[in-house]
């Protein structure tokens, strides 16, 4: 394998066992969840050293990922806008807002950072075929990925998945199996799928220790284009919570290195009708319960059942963070209010950050000169026809 030089295997956030890292998913001890592990001490990366590289990918952020750039599978995912969003910074009552554009990604949503790395450790493991269940932008991406690697990739996906997400799967030579109901029932049939063949290789969210290594890039390229000024607070929305588990990791990194001095206060924003996160957080309690009937229009974020809900939890409370539902009319207005005054187009999952944002500035959980991040984490064109049925419902 062609690792990089801090990266000394994985950790079994379970156990705490020390794993090689030729174990591709699970802590051979106890069967836990693995998460990469790196010599900090024998990192050496300053703010002038990423100053003289090209902000082209993330895999510019090589000594804090896994595998080395040469031998990434890439198609230049990373390196997206932040922009900055004056007018709703008013709406808010806030200092800053400003937009993290992921859909700029190659395949139009964050999930191309996390299955960059998932794939490319796939193939350093000798893979032939990869395997996952999504609710869309992740089958895509791992497909895409899969693609360039020369692997076949297995998609499972819900029924009411966008057609874009569908239609792509194909087109990058996918198998994809679509699944009658949601989307524990497409995760129920790749398990199935997965048991019937031994040489798959699983890259479902938090079986691979990998997408969130990939998707933990994100943090590194705000602070560093917010000029290493940590913003106060990053909304994101939350389905199986990948993207919080690798932001929370990211900004203990950066802290740990000194080249930021604080950690953002990290929202999980979701969806009232599948909001198994926020409800735990609400209760205190340290684990979700599954939501028994998830109903939300935010497709990417109905997970009733998200397995690391416990790291997801911790990742928001360390970092003085919390979580934040809202009503799905709410968040597809989010979405059109954000295309109309900015120019962005956001997914409609992702507008659930947004909305997530003006609830929480209504909450009074804003002072009034704070810099808030909200996360777009997918192209507002992949389900384009959500957003034209709201406003025609509307009467526009």
């Amino acid at each position: 394998m062609e690792t990089t030089d801090a990266f000394t295997g994985l950790e079994c956030v379970d156990c705490g066992a020390a794993v090689d890292a030729s174990e591709s998913h699970r802590c051979p001890d106890c069967g836990g969840a693995l998460d990469p592990s790196y010599d900090y001490d024998a990192i050496e990366l300053d703010r002038e050293t990423l100053a003289t590289r090209p902000f082209d990918s993330q895999w510019r952020y090589v000594e804090l990922l896994p595998f080395t750039r040469e031998s990434a599978v890439t198609t230049g995912e990373g390196a997206t806008a932040l922009v900055d969003c004056p007018e709703l910074a008013d709406e808010l009552g806030v200092g800053r807002v400003l937009i993290k554009d992921e859909g700029r990604n190659p395949t139009g949503s964050s999930t191309d950072r996390g299955a960059s790395v998932a794939v490319t450790a796939a193939a350093h493991h000798g893979a032939t075929d990869v395997a996952l269940p999504s609710t869309g932008n992740g089958g895509q991406a791992v497909a895409a990925y899969a693609g360039r690697a020369g692997l076949d990739s297995h998609a499972y996906l819900p029924s009411r998945s966008g057609f874009t997400n569908k239609a792509m799967v194909n087109v990058h030579g996918g198998d994809m199996n679509i699944v009658g109901g949601r989307f524990g029932d497409a995760a129920g049939a790749f398990e199935e799928g997965l048991a019937e063949h031994d040489d798959w290789y699983s890259l479902r969210s938090f079986d691979t220790p990998y997408r969130h290594e990939g998707a933990k890039t994100l943090f590194y390229e705000t602070a560093e284009q917010l000029e290493w000024d940590v913003p106060d607070a990053i909304c994101y929305p939350t389905g199986a919570g990948t993207g919080l588990v690798g932001l929370a990791k990211a900004a203990r990194e950066f802290r740990e290195l000194g080249l930021t001095d604080d950690l953002p206060a990290l929202y999980a924003a979701q969806a009232s009708g599948c909001a198994p996160i926020v409800d735990a957080f609400d209760d205190d309690r340290d684990e979700h319960e599954p939501v028994e009937h998830p109903d939300t229009i935010c497709g990417e974020l109905e997970i009733p059942d998200p397995a690391a809900s416990p790291r997801v939890l911790e990742a928001i409370r360390d970092t003085d963070g919390g979580a934040v539902a809202t009503e799905d009319a709410d968040i597809l207005e989010a979405a059109v209010r954000v295309a109309q005054t900015t120019g962005l187009e956001l997914i409609p999952s992702a507008a659930a950050a947004a909305s997530g944002a003006w609830e929480l500035a209504e909450r009074g959980a804003f002072d009034g000169d704070e810099t808030v991040v909200i996360v777009n984490t997918g192209s507002g064109n992949k389900e384009a026809d959500v957003l034209r049925s709201h406003l025609m419902s509307q009467g526009v």
